[in-house]
């Protein structure tokens, strides 16, 4: 179903769910031909919860911000290209796309 619209579960931290307005888990269908990658699935994101657009990518450029990791799970996909294909486990909802606020300091 990969490329299909299959649906993506995106988990999301906290502090986002509630300025979304969302649960916990999210479903996303990324339409179109071609594997569903990063970058497409957060546009279908951002589109559906435009609260969330600039809060996990950068508004402008897209590209990730700083402090968010992306797992699927246990595999770290925070430095993945955003336009290659996500993992097959996610593309078909088997795994949940985690986006996770990541903490700093000492």
């Amino acid at each position: 179903m990969t490329g299909e619209g299959a649906p993506i579960v995106v988990a999301l931290p906290t502090h986002l769910r509630t300025l979304a307005g969302v649960e916990r888990e999210v479903e996303v269908a990324v339409p179109g031909p071609g594997a569903p990658t990063q970058r497409r699935m957060f546009d279908v994101l951002e589109a559906a919860h435009p609260r969330l657009r600039g809060t996990i990518r950068d508004h402008d450029t897209g590209v990730r911000r700083a402090y968010m990791r992306y797992f699927a799970g246990t595999a770290d996909l925070s430095h993945d290209d955003p336009d290659a294909p996500l993992p097959e486990a996610v593309a078909s909802g088997d795994e949940v796309f985690r986006v996770v606020g990541a903490i700093a300091g000492g």
